[in-house]
């Protein structure tokens, strides 16, 4: 490989990871949200860099998870718990949460296999746009670390200063975690889900996920009360 397509390489791997980066960025930020503000880097950082571990280790085996049956289908079901969850957290008292300890393993637990689960695309592009060179490759998935983390803290102290961003992020989640479902090699063979139907069961997962949040912290409310 030349300098010039090695430079070129770089340059639209660069690209890739700025534009994929968003749903990664909005998973991690609700995953840690709940955390102290300290803890909130640590959780980020390890569990953005345990993901890319293993995004290397699967780059040669990426286009074959695609067909994997249920693999997507696991990771979206997890990313509207996620969704649901950062609603249910938001609403717990200080004195309820559970200790700070568990709460950062479970963080990079969610970001490690939510991550995995939504990262096979990107891990195809970046493959190739690397034309198989190890570094490029090396290069790209380690770049995708602080553009996440970078995004993800700043969505989470959005999401402190403007508590109505929660809302919007578990809807994204929704969706994002709908489309994961529908994209899997199970429900793609056996349902044949048009786009317009892709499009219809994203906006009912993204209403669906706010509004059981709501409904489960209201019955906690008054159970409270």
């Amino acid at each position: 490989m030349s300098v010039w397509h090695f430079l070129a390489g770089v340059l639209t791997i660069i690209v890739i990871d700025l534009l994929l980066a968003g749903d990664n960025a909005l998973v991690i930020a609700v995953a840690v949200r709940s955390l102290p503000r300290r803890q909130r880097r640590a959780a980020s950082a390890c569990g953005a860099a345990a993901a890319v571990v293993l995004r290397v280790a699967l780059t040669a085996v990426a286009a074959r998870l695609l067909s994997v049956p249920y693999l997507q289908m696991a990771g979206g079901l997890l990313i509207l718990w996620i969704g649901l969850k950062v609603l249910l957290d938001a609403s717990d008292q200080p004195e309820a949460a559970p200790a700070v300890a568990g709460r950062l393993v479970q963080a990079i637990w969610y970001i490690v296999v939510a991550d995995i689960t939504m990262s096979t695309d990107n891990v195809l592009a970046i493959a190739g746009a690397s034309r198989g060179n190890i570094y490029l490759i090396v290069f790209g998935l380690s770049l995708s670390i602080p553009l996440v983390i970078f995004a993800a803290n700043l969505l989470a102290m959005l999401m402190d200063r403007y508590p109505a961003l929660i809302y919007v992020g578990s809807a994204i989640l929704g969706k994002v975690g709908a489309d994961l479902i529908l994209t899997d090699a199970w429900v793609a063979r056996m349902a044949h889900p048009s786009t317009w139907q892709r499009y219809g069961v994203d906006a009912i997962a993204a209403a669906s996920v706010v509004i059981a949040g709501k409904l489960i912290c209201g019955a906690r409310a008054r159970r409270a009360g």
